[in-house]
């Protein structure tokens, strides 16, 4: 499918190319001087990522009601967060985890609910850089299977693959019209091993859920929450948020009420996002035309 601006086509901005261009670029300056570098590279973006710089403006106008100075001012900041993500985690993965702080909010109850022996559904979303906590999962990583489009895993995985340190989990590659994964999802889950979505994009064709979104009507893809529901296994949402001075704070919210049908994990996982978007607002990396 080609990517119009109005649906996400299955690729993720900053893939294969932006991972290749900032592990050079560290490698010859550092972390800080990657960051110096992606100022110059966001000028860059703005008018050469036209459909992108339209989804952003689009959010911070009408979804966040930003004026009009003030929404150019957060476009600029939007790409540079985004920019900062990559960065950080590369540098993560690449061995440099100690140039950064890291908090967490509910990870006790957590680690209580990948104890139950029960299996698990982790709902993340494209907000903040979920793979720097990666590395904080230890002995649980080698029981978490990470659903993932083609796309996505052909462009970015195999990239931190090659030069990064190993993270232990393994992913479940999702082809459109395949039942390979869904299969697969069901063995985890057989298991009592953890199943982790993105639960914020779909592509063409897949089905979809519509919910109100911060102050919008969105679809939102329907797979994540019906294993949910069809499983009743335990539901976790997690988020790795970007804070000010290389400090990434992990997020671990778990609904009350469980276990729930698939509706009630949307609607749950719905008010958790918002919650998080507000919180973070330039953290909110789905650049194409996301609500209805």
């Amino acid at each position: 499918m080609g990517n119009n601006g109005k649906q996400w086509s299955g690729r993720s901005r900053g893939g294969g190319f932006g991972y290749n261009f900032f592990i050079f670029l560290m490698r010859v300056s550092g972390i800080r001087g990657a960051y110096a570098f992606l100022s110059l590279v966001v000028v860059y973006f703005i008018p050469f990522a036209p459909r992108a710089t339209r989804a952003v403006w689009f959010y911070n106008r009408r979804i966040l009601g930003y004026g009009r100075l003030r929404a150019a001012v957060k476009l600029y900041a939007h790409y540079y967060a985004l920019g900062q993500t990559i960065i950080d985690r590369v540098a993560i993965g690449s061995g440099m985890e100690r140039k950064y702080k890291f908090e967490f909010e509910n990870y006790d109850a957590f680690l209580r609910v990948l104890d139950g022996g029960r299996g698990a559904v982790i709902i993340g979303a494209h907000v903040g850089c979920w793979g720097t906590g990666a590395g904080f999962f230890g002995d649980y990583a080698r029981r978490m299977h990470l659903v993932m489009y083609d796309a996505e895993l052909r462009q970015i995985k195999n990239v931190m693959d090659k030069h990064c340190k190993q993270e232990g989990y393994k992913v479940i590659a999702v082809n459109e019209g395949g039942i390979e994964s869904i299969l697969r999802i069901k063995e985890v889950l057989d298991r009592k091993e953890y199943v982790c979505f993105q639960g914020d994009r779909f592509v063409e064709g897949s089905p979809t859920a519509k919910a109100p979104f911060m102050g919008r009507e969105a679809p939102f893809p329907a797979g994540p929450f019906a294993v949910a529901g069809k499983f009743r296994v335990p539901v976790v949402f997690y988020y790795a948020m970007r804070e000010r001075g290389r400090r990434y704070r992990f997020i671990f919210d778990i609904p009350d009420g469980q276990p729930m049908t698939r509706d009630a994990v949307l609607g749950s996982y719905v008010r958790s996002l918002e919650a998080v978007v507000r919180r973070y607002p330039q953290q909110w990396f789905n650049f194409y035309r996301f609500w209805s």
